[in-house]
C-alpha cells in the first residue's frame, strides 16, 4: 500500500514535456514543462472560475428570467401596480354598499329622510381625506422673502469674515 502511495506521488511530481511540433518540418512550435500536479491545479482553478462567472452572468442579467423561480421586474410592476388598483376599487366598493344600505334604511322606514345625508353615511368608510399640498401664491411670495433674507444675512457674514481675517 504505501509503495503505491509512493508511486502515486512520484508520477504527480514527475515532470513532462508538452510539445508542439509543425507537421511539414517537423520545427518546435512550442514546448511546456508539466507535472501532473500542475496539470490538475489549472485545471480546478479554471473550472471554479468558469462556473462563478457562469453565476454572475445569470444572476446580474436579464437571464435569470429563464430560470424557474424568478419573475421578471416587468410581472412584478405590473403586480404591484394590479394590488394597489385592487385596494383602491375594494374601498370604492365599500363606499358603494354603505351609501346603498344607507338608501335601503330610508325606503324601508328605518331612518328618518332628514337625517340621511351622503357625506355621513361615506364617513362611516374609514378613508383619509385628500390634503391639497400645492402652495399658494402667498406661500411662493413668503418663500422667496425668506431666500432672499438668507442671502443677504449670508452675504454680510461673509463680508464680516473677511473683515475679521485682514
Amino acid at each position: 500500500m504505501t509503495k503505491k502511495k509512493h508511486n502515486f506521488r512520484r508520477k504527480l511530481f514527475t515532470k513532462n514535456r508538452l510539445v508542439i511540433l509543425n507537421e511539414d518540418t517537423f520545427e518546435e512550435t512550442f514546448s511546456l514543462k508539466l507535472n501532473l500536479m500542475n496539470v490538475f491545479v489549472v485545471l480546478s482553478l479554471g473550472s471554479i472560475f468558469l462556473i462563478l462567472i457562469t453565476t454572475f452572468i445569470i444572476a446580474f442579467t436579464p437571464l435569470r428570467e429563464f430560470i424557474p423561480g424568478y419573475s421578471s421586474s416587468k410581472l412584478k410592476r405590473d403586480a404591484t401596480r394590479l394590488a394597489i388598483k385592487s385596494d383602491s376599487l375594494e374601498t370604492a366598493l365599500k363606499k358603494n354598499e354603505a351609501y346603498i344600505h344607507g338608501i335601503q334604511k330610508v325606503l324601508r322606514g328605518e331612518l328618518d329622510y332628514a337625517k340621511f345625508n351622503k357625506d355621513s353615511i361615506l364617513a362611516e368608510v374609514d378613508e383619509p381625506s385628500e390634503v391639497n399640498m400645492k402652495a399658494t401664491e402667498e406661500e411662493m411670495k413668503l418663500r422667496e422673502d425668506v431666500a432672499k433674507i438668507e442671502k443677504e444675512s449670508g452675504e454680510k457674514k461673509g463680508n464680516k469674515n473677511k473683515s475679521d481675517k485682514k
